[in-house]
């Protein structure tokens, strides 16, 4: 299986069974995302080199607008994409395998954790799972240390709190918080 045959399957959010074809696939992946993020997390780079080997990691050149600070790590790497002028904080964590799509103009706080798979409920299948993107649209702000888990989807100009784990889909223009994320502000509201 090739990562195009695998990023096929998780667009159409295909149950990964242990130690098939595609979990198999999900492994060799993540020996290549491993030594890319390696090389960006283990020694001083400048802005150009990390866009260099973020462009590598996920097989599509960012803009110049696109900035990083490592360390950065990511479980598959070839399903991300990433609009203009993003900014991705220190010590983020993406599971990329069902795929994440962030907007324009988005801003990642530190230590975010972005997950696309779910393990399945039952303890004899539990080494299976099931893909979900996540997308992420313009100009949102996640705040340092959120978890925003498979399939949601955050609205353009949305704000995740700081520590928050967003379980659902979050609005356009709105601030979520807390466990599980909730509406906490619209803004523009006083």
């Amino acid at each position: 299986m090739n990562s195009q045959q695998f990023k096929e399957l998780m667009k159409k959010k295909t149950y990964i069974e242990a130690n098939s074809e595609a979990h198999l696939h999900m492994h060799e992946a993540a020996q290549r995302a491993r030594k890319i993020t390696a090389e960006m997390n283990n020694t001083f780079r400048t802005a150009e080199e990390l866009r260099g080997l973020f462009s590598e990691l996920i097989g599509k050149k960012v803009d110049d607008g696109f900035g990083l600070f490592p360390p950065f790590y990511a479980d598959y790497g070839q399903n991300i994409t990433v609009g203009k002028n993003v900014f991705i904080n220190s010590g983020c964590c993406f599971q990329d395998q069902g795929g994440i799509e962030i907007g324009d103009n988005a801003l990642i706080g530190q230590q975010v954790v972005i997950a696309t798979l779910n393990h399945d409920l039952s303890p004899e299948k539990r080494g299976s799972m099931l893909p979900a993107p996540v997308k992420i649209g313009n100009g949102v702000w996640i705040g340092a240390h959120a978890t925003i888990l498979s399939g949601v989807t955050i609205g353009n100009g949305a704000v995740v709190a700081a520590g928050a784990v967003v379980t659902k889909d979050v609005p356009e223009n709105v601030v979520v918080g807390g466990i599980p994320a909730k509406i906490i502000k619209v803004i523009g509201d006083k």
